[in-house]
C-alpha cells in the first residue's frame, strides 16, 4: 500500500508544484485570486530560489503523507492546501512564513472564500501537519483562530418507496452498484473497489478492504442480489478471459502484491467486481489493465435517475447509505450492530440517523392536530379554531 501511495503523491506534488507557478486558483478558493495579488509584500531577493525552495517543500509533504500512511485522497487535499497557502503569501519567501501568516490565510478562507466550517479545519490541519512534520517547527497557538465549529446536519433520507423509484431508473452494473450503496451501507468507492473475492455468497457477507481511514470491516450481502450478481460476474468473466487472450487482464493491486506474487495481477480473485468499459497501459510496469468504473459514471446516472423518478429531495450516491442506516435502525436493528456495519469508530456519529426515524419526528402530533378548523365554503382558509378538549377531530373536513 505504501508504494502505491508513494507513486500517487509523487504524482500530486508534480501536479501542485506547477500550480504553484502556472495555474490559476481552484476550486474552492476560485473568489479568492484578488487576495492573492493583496496579501504578498516585499519580494525576496532571489525568486528562482523561493520556488525552487516552496517545489521542494511540496515533495516533501507529499513523501511524508505517504510514509505516514495517509489516503490518496488526503494527500491530494493536503498538497492542495499547501500549494494555495503559498500562492496566498506570494512572492514571500516560505521561510519566512509562520503562525501569523497561517493565521491571516484561515481568516481570509472565512470571511472572504466564505468556506465552510470543516473546509477551514481541514485547510487547518493540513498546514500544521506541514510546519510539524515536514519543517519540524510546529505552529504556535494561533490565537484567535480556533477550529471552527460544524454545525449538525441531519442526512438526507429516501423512504422506501423513494429508493426503489430512483433504483427503478437504473440499469446494469450501474443499478447493481446503487443496489449494494443501499442494501450494504457502502461507500461509493467501497463498492467500486470491491475484488471478485471479496464477495462471499455462501456467508452472506461483502468484506470491506481499507475502506475510510484504511479499515476492513464485514457488512450484509443482500439474498435478493445474489442471481443479479452473479450473473454480472459470468460476464465479467468473460471480458476477463478475453482480456488474457489479447494479452491484457492485469488489475492494480495494493501495496507490493504484484512483485510478492508475480501471477496475482491476472488472477481472476483479484479482478474488479465492476470493471471500467476501456483498457489503459500502466506507465511504471507498462501492463495493460482496466480501471474500475469511474465514481463520477455512477454519480451521473444516479443524479440523472433521481431526476426521472420525480423524488424531489438533493439525493446523492450516498444518500443510499444514509437510507440504509435509517431503514435498519426502523426495523428495530440494535445501533451498535449499524455502527460496525457502518464502518464508524464513534457511536455518536451513527446516532445522528435516530434524529430522522420515521418513529421521530414524523410519529409526534402537532398542537395543531388538536383543534377542530372548518374551510369557509368560499375561500381556501381555514377558520376557527374550535377547541375540542381532548377529541381528536380527524381529518378535517370542508363544510
Amino acid at each position: 500500500m505504501i508504494g502505491r501511495r508513494r507513486d500517487t503523491a509523487h504524482r500530486f506534488a508534480v501536479g501542485h508544484r506547477e500550480m504553484m507557478t502556472e495555474i490559476p486558483c481552484p476550486g474552492v478558493l476560485c473568489a479568492m485570486t484578488s487576495m492573492d495579488l493583496q496579501a504578498g509584500t516585499k519580494p525576496p531577493t532571489d525568486r528562482t530560489s523561493s520556488k525552487a525552495l516552496a517545489r521542494a517543500a511540496v515533495e516533501r509533504m507529499a513523501d511524508t503523507l505517504a510514509a505516514q500512511h495517509y489516503s490518496p485522497r488526503t494527500i491530494e487535499a493536503y498538497l492542495s492546501w499547501m500549494t494555495r497557502f503559498v500562492r496566498f503569501h506570494r512572492p514571500r519567501d516560505l521561510g519566512s512564513l509562520g503562525a501569523d501568516e497561517v493565521r491571516s490565510f484561515l481568516s481570509a478562507l472565512a470571511v472572504r472564500g466564505k468556506v465552510s466550517a470543516s473546509t477551514q479545519n481541514q485547510a487547518r490541519s493540513a498546514l500544521a501537519f506541514f510546519y510539524r512534520h515536514v519543517q519540524r517547527r510546529p505552529l504556535a497557538p494561533l490565537e484567535g483562530v480556533t477550529p471552527a465549529s460544524r454545525p449538525r446536519r441531519l442526512p438526507v433520507v429516501l423512504s422506501r418507496d423513494e429508493v426503489s423509484a430512483v433504483l427503478r431508473e437504473l440499469s446494469g452494473a450501474k443499478q447493481l452498484v446503487a443496489m449494494l450503496l443501499y442494501g450494504s451501507g457502502l461507500r461509493l468507492l467501497e463498492a467500486l473497489t470491491l475484488r471478485v473475492k471479496d464477495l462471499d455468497f455462501a456467508r452472506v457477507q461483502v468484506i470491506v478492504r481499507g475502506g475510510k481511514g484504511d479499515k476492513d470491516r464485514v457488512t450484509v450481502l443482500p439474498l435478493v442480489l445474489h442471481g443479479a450478481l452473479a450473473t454480472h460476474l459470468t460476464r465479467v468473466k468473460r471480458l476477463h478471459d478475453a482480456d488474457l487472450a489479447r494479452g491484457a487482464g492485469c488489475v492494480a493491486l495494493p501495496g507490493a502484491l504484484d512483485r510478492k506474487y508475480a501471477s496475482a495481477a491476472r488472477a481472476w480473485e483479484w479482478q474488479w467486481v465492476f470493471p471500467a468499459t476501456t483498457i489503459y497501459r500502466d506507465a511504471a510496469s507498462s501492463e495493460r489493465r482496466r480501471h474500475h468504473l469511474h465514481e463520477t459514471a455512477v454519480q451521473r446516472a444516479v443524479r440523472e435517475a433521481v431526476l426521472r423518478s420525480g423524488v424531489a429531495k438533493r439525493a446523492t450516491c450516498h444518500t443510499f447509505r444514509h437510507s440504509f442506516a435509517t431503514h435498519l435502525l426502523e426495523q428495530g436493528s440494535d445501533i451498535r450492530t449499524v455502527q460496525e456495519l457502518l464502518g464508524h469508530s464513534d457511536l455518536a456519529t451513527t446516532m445522528i440517523y435516530t434524529h430522522v426515524l420515521e418513529r421521530g419526528a414524523g410519529a409526534v402530533r402537532s398542537p395543531l392536530e388538536g383543534l377542530c378548523l372548518e374551510r369557509r365554503k368560499d375561500h381556501d382558509d381555514w377558520v376557527g379554531p374550535s377547541v375540542v378538549g381532548s377529541c381528536w377531530c380527524g381529518n378535517w373536513a370542508p363544510v
